[in-house]
């Protein structure tokens, strides 16, 4: 994802903190045989634990003085000129990138928005290192249950139930999604300008059945399910509609404004 204005923070070289290293020793020696053997549940609450530490200074962001946030702040060491919010994009910059995992921040101005999108068999920890930032995350509901919009144009669409639909304010735990739960789905918008720690293993690859998929979510009443032998379709009820939506896939949004960042934390050693 990725890493525009950062609000009241800036880039900045610390090496006096190991915490990134430390991540990516433990994302190495539990992630690097992902495909034989799956990491146990508390080495991925140990990586949990270590990212619940992490602070901005750890990779590279320091708290600059009090900002009065009109949508102005710096983005990078070698870019101190102050722009307006519209021109700001999300960042994304790479920390560390391998064929088992992925180390990356996003970094948000205000109002950015992160559309709807999938991990597909993929596990993702986020950790937010400041600011606001709301999260609206769904999975799947299996078996697959697929329907068709009511009225012109109508579109397709597969039914997944809300997992998370809250704001997250910094400092806070560290959120996760796995393949089949957590809100494997999810769409990220700031609320102030906000940075957020991402590693995703396995990572993207296209090749590999890992696309990112964009989507559109759809109230439930939208849209009328299919029935006939051997479709199974769940039963609803009125009051617990609000927790289930009809996802369509769409093409990458074209307002989603992105560019790459430069790392400017610690060094890791390989």
């Amino acid at each position: 994802m990725v890493f525009g204005t950062l609000g009241r923070y800036f880039s900045m070289r610390h090496q006096n903190s190991n915490k990134v290293q430390t991540l990516y020793d433990h994302c190495n020696n539990i992630f690097s045989s992902f495909q034989t053997q799956p990491p146990s549940s508390q080495a991925l609450q140990k990586l949990v634990s270590i990212l619940d530490t992490v602070q901005p200074a750890d990779v590279g962001l320091v708290e600059e003085s009090a900002d009065d946030d009109r949508g102005h702040g710096f983005f990078g060491i070698n870019q101190l000129s102050r722009v307006a919010r519209w021109a700001q994009p999300i960042t994304y910059v790479d920390i560390h990138e391998s064929d088992s995992f992925t180390m990356c921040m996003f970094c948000f101005p205000t109002s950015s928005v992160i559309p709807l999108h999938d991990h597909p068999g993929m596990t993702v920890f986020s950790k937010l290192l400041y600011g606001s930032l709301h999260v609206k995350a769904y999975d799947w509901v299996e078996p697959p249950c697929i329907a068709e919009s009511k009225g012109p144009g109508s579109a397709q669409g597969r039914l997944a139930k809300l997992s998370v639909d809250k704001v997250l304010t910094a400092p806070c735990e560290t959120l996760v999604l796995y393949p089949k739960h957590g809100g494997n789905l999810h769409c990220f918008t700031a609320v102030t300008p906000c940075a957020v720690l991402d590693i995703l293993s396995p990572p993207y690859r296209e090749h590999e059945g890992r696309k990112c998929t964009y989507y559109h979510d759809y109230p439930y009443s939208a849209f009328s399910t299919r029935k006939g032998p051997g479709i199974e379709t769940p039963k609803i009820c009125d009051d617990e509609a609000e927790e289930y939506a009809w996802l369509a896939e769409i093409e990458t949004p074209d307002d989603l404004y992105m560019r790459q960042g430069k790392y400017a934390g610690p060094v890791i050693q390989l």
